[in-house]
């Protein structure tokens, strides 16, 4: 099996599998009881924390865990909103963003606030004169991705925050769900008030995520209840899924340096196999991009049935992202991109992990071709 749809979900490390068990088994306390079951279930809570923090270099009192990418998002969008709606109601963001960034916005734009949706240009990159152009006296929030989970283009996030210094209200949200480990960011260098991580995109268990808030920032909860991680996150903590998220976070980090320059080697062979495959284009920019997503669409052929072909063979890619995939529409990004939609709803998306290889890269290409070469013959 070649295994490349890491950016839907990557495999779990069998080390945090047994982390995950081992703590479920023997501190299945309750982190909030008095006892010393809830004591020790509260320590490796601390502990998760602690090594979570060290990893981001940040504060462990500015680290909060979620459920995922997914709710850091919406607790971070809308939670500033909710709080800070008698200042302000604008909100700014991309036409690119992940599902749950969208929607919440959306969401929000029903209540009353308004939503400005920046463009990109051909690479599917943000502007950060447009992001300057877009501010309001009441704007209270911008939310700009780190790497776009479709072609993989990374995001200015180091130019917006720069425009961003000169307007210290306004709240900075970065989801980071795809560059953690594989595009650096500096969470306190770049101005980043609040940031999203998903536990499952780094090889730990679904159901476990981060959602960073920067010391001052301040953020209306969602749910209510027990008043877990610090009034922001009710709800009983998910401890084993923590100390395991921390445990792959710690693992993925200390692959990161060798991991993205394999991952740069393998992405140069998959371009340069595509490229000579018949009415292939590449949408994914060669500079400019993350090294682990690479995009394309093999002109007049749909996805759907070039991925199932490509399953046969034992080679797993995905269509646009995990969360709109079974929609069977045309890629939303491709399509902000300005790539016509009778391309764009033929794309396929590679993503790489770490733990794949050239020689896995190679063979795929060869498969690739001969999937492609025999779909053409059928369609003729």
């Amino acid at each position: 099996m070649i295994y490349f749809d890491n950016s839907a979900t990557t495999k779990p490390y069998k080390e945090v599998v047994d982390s995950f068990v081992t703590v479920s088994n023997e501190y299945f306390g309750n982190p909030s009881s008095l006892h010393s079951l809830g004591g020790e279930a509260e320590k490796l809570l601390f502990q998760a924390r602690e090594q979570a923090a060290k990893l981001l270099k940040v504060k462990p009192t500015e680290i909060y865990f979620t459920s995922g990418g997914t709710e850091s998002n919406n607790i971070a969008i809308k939670g500033a909103a909710l709080l800070s709606r008698k200042k302000g109601g604008h909100l700014i963001t991309s036409t690119i963003e992940h599902a749950s960034v969208l929607a919440a916005m959306e969401q929000l734009e029903l209540e009353g606030f308004e939503i400005t949706l920046l463009p990109v240009d051909e690479n599917g990159r943000v502007r950060a004169s447009d992001v300057e152009q877009a501010i309001r006296k009441d704007t209270l929030l911008i939310s700009i991705m780190q790497v776009n989970n479709e072609v993989g283009t990374i995001q200015p996030i180091k130019e917006i925050s720069e425009v961003l210094k000169k307007y210290p209200g306004i709240l900075f949200h970065v989801d980071t769900v795809q560059g953690i480990a594989k595009v650096p960011l500096s969470l306190y260098e770049n101005r980043v008030n609040l940031c999203s991580f998903s536990g499952h995109k780094f090889h730990a268990l679904k159901g476990s995520g981060v959602l960073f808030i920067r010391e001052g920032a301040r953020l209306a909860p969602l749910f209510s209840g027990g008043n877990q991680e610090r009034m922001m996150r009710s709800g009983t903590e998910n401890v084993a899924g923590a100390v395991a998220m921390a445990k792959a976070l710690r693992m993925t980090m200390d692959k990161s340096e060798t991991g993205i320059e394999k991952m740069k080697r393998i992405q140069k062979i998959l371009r340069a196999g595509l490229n000579e495959i018949e009415d292939c284009i590449i949408h994914t920019p060669i500079e400019g991009s993350a090294p682990h997503i690479l995009n394309f669409s093999l002109i007049g052929m749909k996805s759907e049935v070039f991925i199932h072909a490509l399953e046969a063979e034992g080679v797993f890619v995905s269509t646009t992202s995990a969360c709109s995939s079974k929609k069977k529409s045309p890629s939303k990004t491709l399509l902000a991109m300005g790539v016509p939609e009778y391309i764009a709803e033929s794309a396929i998306r590679i993503s790489l992990s770490f733990d794949n290889t050239e020689e896995e890269a190679r063979m795929a290409i060869a498969l690739m071709k001969k999937a492609a070469n025999h779909l053409r013959k059928v369609m003729n």
